[in-house]
C-alpha cells in the first residue's frame, strides 16, 4: 500500500464523486478509478459501492476510513517535522516538569534546545503530576517530563529509563558505613521526606508499609534541595534518587533491598493530540539526554 492509494481514497470518501476526487488529488479520472481498484484487491474489500450516478462508502469503506485519515494525519505531521527539523524555531514552548528532574534533566535539555533555537522562549513550570496534567488538560502546558503517573486516563506515556531510589545520609549519621539497607531497617529512624502531594512520596510511603517500617518522619518538604541540605546537617536520612545527590558533596548514597525502589522518567502527552515541530523537536533533545544519563 502507498501513501498515494491513501491519498486518493480520502478524496473520493469526501467527495463520493471520481471527477471532483480525481481533481482534487490532480491525476486523471481513469488513474484515480485504477489505483482505488488497486487499493481494494489489496485489501481484499470492496470500499465503495459505484452506481451510473452515484458512488457510496461501502461498511468496509466507513471502517477503514477513519483509520485511514488517523495514518495519514500522523505521517503528514512526520512530513513536516522533518522538514523543520534543521530550521530554528521561534514562538514559545511550555514544558511541565518535577522538582526531582529540573535538578539535572531539565537543565541540560533546555539549554542544548535553547542554544540550537535562541529565538524560542522556554517556559517551566515545576509541580506535581496531578497538577501539571490538569495544566496541560487545561492547555497551559505543552507537553510534561516527569515520573510515569498513577492514572494514565487520556495520555501516552514514553518511558526513558528507569533510576534508583536510595537513602541519603551524611557521613556522621549511623547508617554511614552501610553497602546496603533493607527497607525495614528504616524502622523508627528520624527521616525527611518529599510531601505527600507528590507520587514519589506515594511510593515511598507504600513500599515502608509493605516492609512493616514506620520511620519517624520528622520534616516534609516540597523541596529536594531543601531536603538534602537538611540532611547535610541533621542526623536523619532520607531517601532520593541517585541522581540527585551529583551536587551535594558529603552525602552518601545506600542502595535499597527489600524492596529495592525505582522510578521511571518520562514524556507525557494527551492522547490523540497533534504534535508540533517544536514540541518534537524537544522532544528529540530530551530522548537524547535521557540516552546519555542512562548509560552513564
Amino acid at each position: 500500500m502507498e501513501l498515494r492509494h491513501l491519498r486518493y481514497f480520502l478524496a473520493l470518501a469526501e467527495r463520493l464523486n471520481f471527477t471532483q476526487a480525481a481533481a482534487q488529488v490532480h491525476v486523471t479520472q481513469s488513474t484515480l478509478s485504477h489505483q482505488i481498484n488497486r487499493l481494494e484487491e489489496e485489501l481484499g474489500q470492496r470500499l465503495f459501492d459505484r452506481g451510473a450516478r452515484h458512488v457510496a462508502l461501502t461498511a468496509a469503506g466507513e471502517l477503514f476510513l477513519p483509520q485511514a485519515a488517523k495514518a495519514l494525519a500522523e505521517i503528514d505531521i512526520g512530513i513536516a517535522m522533518i522538514g523543520a527539523s534543521d530550521k530554528a524555531f521561534t514562538g514559545a514552548l511550555s514544558l511541565g516538569t518535577t522538582m526531582t528532574l529540573n535538578m539535572g534533566l531539565v537543565p541540560r535539555c533546555l539549554a542544548i534546545f535553547s542554544q540550537a533555537h535562541p529565538s524560542m522562549r522556554l517556559t517551566v513550570e515545576e509541580n506535581t503530576a496531578d497538577g501539571l496534567i490538569a495544566d496541560m488538560r487545561a492547555g497551559r502546558l505543552d507537553l510534561i517530563l516527569a515520573y510515569k503517573p498513577f492514572d494514565l486516563e487520556g495520555l501516552l506515556f514514553e518511558p526513558l529509563y528507569s533510576e534508583e531510589l536510595v537513602v541519603a545520609v551524611n557521613e556522621r549519621h549511623p547508617f554511614a558505613a552501610r553497602k546496603r539497607l533493607r527497607m525495614v531497617e528504616l524502622h523508627g529512624r528520624d527521616l525527611t521526606l518529599p510531601a505527600r502531594k507528590y507520587t514519589t512520596r506515594v511510593q515511598i510511603d507504600e513500599a515502608l508499609r509493605a516492609a512493616g517500617a514506620k520511620p519517624q518522619i520528622v520534616v516534609e518538604t516540597s523541596s529536594i534541595a531543601g531536603m538534602l541540605a537538611l540532611v547535610q546537617q541533621a542526623p536523619m536520612a532520607t531517601i532520593v534518587s541517585r541522581s540527585a545527590l551529583a551536587d551535594h558533596l558529603g552525602l552518601l548514597a545506600i542502595p535499597l533491598e527489600g524492596p529495592t525502589l525505582q522510578r521511571t522518567p518520562g514524556l507525557i502527552w494527551l492522547e490523540g493530540h497533534s504534535r508540533t515541530p517544536t514540541m518534537a523537536s524537544f522532544a528529540a533533545v530530551v530522548r537524547r539526554v535521557a540516552k546519555t544519563l542512562a548509560e552513564g
